[in-house]
């Protein structure tokens, strides 16, 4: 692992120094909800490495919001992480904003995994079953360590033709859903691309 990559310890590590940063800065009590490697590896789904903090959303009040754009609060503490621990600009980032306006599998909010990480930040981690879904959305999308993830997750068939059909209202293209039906085929899953 490089200095600039995170494994569950400097993860840990990260997170605690932000919810330092914030409480220093007088920050509100944040919520983020993560998803992607980060919280394969905090939620202990799948041991590996990665290069940042996907913040699909917060969670305020139990209500889910919008990360776009990301407070200036919060930046400014991600900067000050960053400088001290020698992370990328871009260590904690809402890349995956979109996905939170395009559309959640079913139950969504229920199914996080939360962790409090100090006073003042509350990391809420996607949970097995939608990262089935979303790693499954980018695998068709972009392929890549994205398929890793989805094979180390050991879906069921039910549990991917449930990924494939939240996929398809992503992009209901009929080109989408040969592609969808094409990477079951090379994965080694044949019931699941005839069922979808």
């Amino acid at each position: 692992m490089n200095n600039k990559s995170f494994d569950a310890l400097k993860l840990q590590e990260s997170l605690k120094l932000l919810d330092e940063q914030l409480l220093l800065g007088d920050a509100p009590s944040t919520g983020l909800v993560v998803c992607g490697g980060s919280a394969l590896i905090a939620t202990g789904l799948v041991m590996r490495t990665t290069r940042d903090i996907d913040i699909l959303a917060f969670l305020d009040n139990n209500v889910l919001q919008d990360s776009e754009p990301l407070p200036e609060y919060l930046l400014r503490a991600a900067g000050n992480v960053g400088r001290i621990l020698g992370l990328p600009h871009d260590w904690l980032n809402n890349g995956p904003a979109s996905q939170f306006r395009l559309g959640l599998p079913e139950g969504f909010q229920q199914r996080l995994q939360s962790v409090v990480i100090g006073e003042k930040l509350t990391v809420h981690y996607i949970g097995r079953y939608d990262q089935i879904f979303f790693k499954t959305w980018a695998s068709a999308d972009r392929g890549g360590y994205h398929v890793s993830d989805l094979l180390a997750l050991n879906p069921s068939e039910a549990e991917l033709v449930s990924a494939a059909e939240w996929c398809m209202t992503q992009d209901v293209s009929d080109e989408f859903h040969e592609i969808l039906r094409d990477m079951f085929l090379q994965l080694g899953w044949q019931n699941v691309s005839a069922r979808i």
